[in-house]
């Protein structure tokens, strides 16, 4: 797969991600504590998406470091808030499984900085 394919292929899957989120996010019960922890996973969902398009449009080796910098980080943040839902008996695990696995594949195949990709 060329470079640009992967690239975009990525830029597709953390946008229809965040959105994932979004539909998850206005599904989840009205509850004080379930639309605190659900706002921090849409943030940081959304963040993954629009962090990673950034990247793509990065100016220099610097500006694209920093950016999926934001993208690594974002996407473990999402993992962690997507554990906490389930967690806490606020979604049953089974309804978040195909999201939990997206993310983890998100994060793993993102481009490390230096070209490499995490393992």
């Amino acid at each position: 797969m060329s470079a640009y394919k992967f690239r975009d292929d990525l830029k597709q899957r953390t946008k229809l991600f965040a959105i994932r989120v979004v539909n998850v996010y206005r599904a989840l019960p009205k509850t004080a504590d379930a639309q605190i922890i659900g706002k921090q996973l849409l943030r940081s969902a959304t963040s993954v998406a629009a962090n990673y398009r950034a990247a793509c449009r990065a100016r220099s080796f610097a500006e694209y470091h920093s950016k999926l910098s934001i993208v690594i980080e974002e996407t473990d943040e999402s993992m962690f808030w997507l554990e906490i839902l389930c967690e806490t008996g606020i979604v049953k695990k089974e309804l978040l499984q195909s999201l939990y696995a997206e993310n983890e594949e998100i994060l793993k195949s993102c481009p490390w900085p230096g070209g490499t990709q995490r393992k």
